[in-house]
């Protein structure tokens, strides 16, 4: 098959199947803490470990120190994340808190590629353990990401992400200073996690939903263990989650750009511009029509648009009202906002911002061309240049995200879906978003939907999150012949 090198791949999934099972210890330790079984996550632990020490040793030869080649790259990716969701579901199925086989997969690939789309309808009924590993499961995901995006794929010219993601320094191959990144953006990302742990604490949240919360709003999740997600807490607590929906929709460069006092860089960011202006205009135009249409306070009105705007743009999907209820352009554009995304290496879904702006230029030279048809007017981002390769990459991208939302909606509706349901649960599981309109909108869940299309969803969920092309090549025949 190919040539690849499997060690290197067994390598990869063997850590982190040890990763995972650490990850299934601690949400056992919790367990424990709360009075609640332990077996489901003891067993799971168990498992992945002793998997991932057969995978371990299958892999010990002197190819120990084998750079991963891009072919490699792409199966290692898409099979590391089906290995860790079947993985995540089993903790549900053992503990019965999601007995159906689909189901529990279900929520457990929406928890690790950070959707937030899920099958419970009485969520706080569950055991806490359980509750906490599914909100732990964005956490890993997240991280999982951050390190795809900002460390793997660059490194590999996936998907045109070496193009504009990273400065050209980082881009080389996975070397030591690649490694120093690595450890800064886990720094980035674990103080990230506890300053909102901190702050919920102090707005008069339990340590428990604190933390849950949390791991939800940085990894861009939107699990929450609550019914009404954040709709029952104070002002103060949906203010200080919208804030931190917001820096996880940020490249995680610029915090990184930030620690190394590199102003320059942040300054010259053009995303990061677009994102905190799209943001900002959006929202205020949410909220202006829920005073006018709707007659609710300027502050009501400005806290409930800005964080539903910033929860879908960031793909997070944490919910404090009910947007279906809104005027419909309102709603509309909520369902234009899934197509969005956040930026490029952050944990946000989407087809992100970057590519939006690369859209906008290629349009803006269109009609510069039509008054002057032979001037040669390059696209620039960040003041370089955009050669032809990485406008065509960002180009065939959306077009490709694009066929594959409509292919989906299409298979849904045949499924005996209606449009609005199909349309939104393909667009929101794409983006890794969660709640959607129609029958899946964010008072209700996907619970009812064919197991069809729990099946087909989550096949979208992991096609989108690992940013399509990851997952569509490996159905090539080209990719893999020799």
């Amino acid at each position: 098959m190919g040539n690849f090198n499997f060690r290197v791949v067994f390598r990869i999934i063997s850590n982190n199947l040890f990763i995972l099972s650490a990850a299934l210890l601690i949400s056992g330790a919790v367990a424990i803490l709360a009075g609640e079984q332990v077996k489901p996550f003891l067993e799971t632990a168990v498992l992945a470990f002793a998997v991932g020490l057969m995978l371990y040793y299958a892999a010990r030869s002197k190819a120990d120190h084998h750079p991963l080649s891009r072919k490699e790259a792409y199966l290692t990716v898409t099979l590391t994340w089906l290995i860790m969701s079947l993985t995540g579901s089993l903790p549900y199925l053992i503990s019965g808190a999601i007995p159906s086989v689909t189901d529990a997969i279900f929520e457990s690939v929406s928890g690790f590629t950070t959707t937030g789309s899920s099958i419970l309808t009485d969520i706080e009924v569950l055991p806490k353990s359980i509750l906490f590993w599914r909100s732990l499961t964005h956490w890993i995901g997240g991280i999982g990401i951050i390190v795809l995006v900002i460390i793997i794929m660059p490194a590999l010219k996936i998907g045109g992400y070496h193009l504009f993601s990273m400065e050209s320094s980082l881009q080389e191959k996975i070397s030591p200073r690649i490694k120093t990144v690595g450890i800064y953006l886990l720094y980035i990302y674990i103080s990230l996690t506890v300053a909102e742990i901190i702050l919920l604490l102090a707005g008069g949240m339990n340590i428990f939903e604190s933390t849950c919360h949390a791991f939800g709003t940085v990894a861009t999740g939107g699990f929450s263990p609550r019914n009404d997600s954040i709709a029952g807490y104070s002002p103060y607590i949906q203010y200080v989650i919208t804030i931190f929906m917001l820096l996880a929709g940020v490249n995680f460069i610029i915090p990184y750009y930030l620690v190394k006092k590199d102003f320059l860089k942040i300054r010259q960011n053009e995303e990061f511009r677009f994102y905190l202006v799209v943001v900002f205009i959006i929202g205020i135009f949410i909220s202006l029509s829920l005073m006018k249409d709707m007659g609710k306070s300027a502050e009501t009105a400005f806290r409930e648009g800005f964080f539903q705007v910033v929860s879908i743009i960031t793909c997070t999907g944490f919910a404090t009202a009910d947007y279906l209820q809104w005027p419909v352009y309102a709603w509309l554009i909520i369902f234009f906002c899934m197509f969005l995304g956040g930026s490029t290496g952050s944990t946000a879904g989407g087809i992100k911002m970057v590519r939006h702006l690369i859209v906008m230029k290629n349009v803006r030279i269109i009609f510069r061309r039509l008054s002057s048809p032979h001037a040669m007017i390059p696209i620039r981002l960040n003041k370089k240049m955009l050669n032809e390769e990485a406008n065509n990459s960002v180009l065939t991208f959306v077009t490709l995200y694009l066929m594959v939302f409509i292919t989906g909606s299409v298979i849904l509706v045949l499924l005996g879906l209606d449009g609005a349901t199909s349309a939104s649960s393909v667009a929101t599981c794409m983006a890794g978003i969660g709640p959607g309109i129609g029958s899946v909108g964010p008072v209700s869940n996907f619970a009812h939907l064919p197991q069809a299309a729990k099946i087909i969803l989550s096949v979208l969920m992991i096609t989108g999150r690992l940013e399509i092309y990851t997952v569509l090549i490996l159905f090539s025949p080209s990719y893999w012949k020799k």
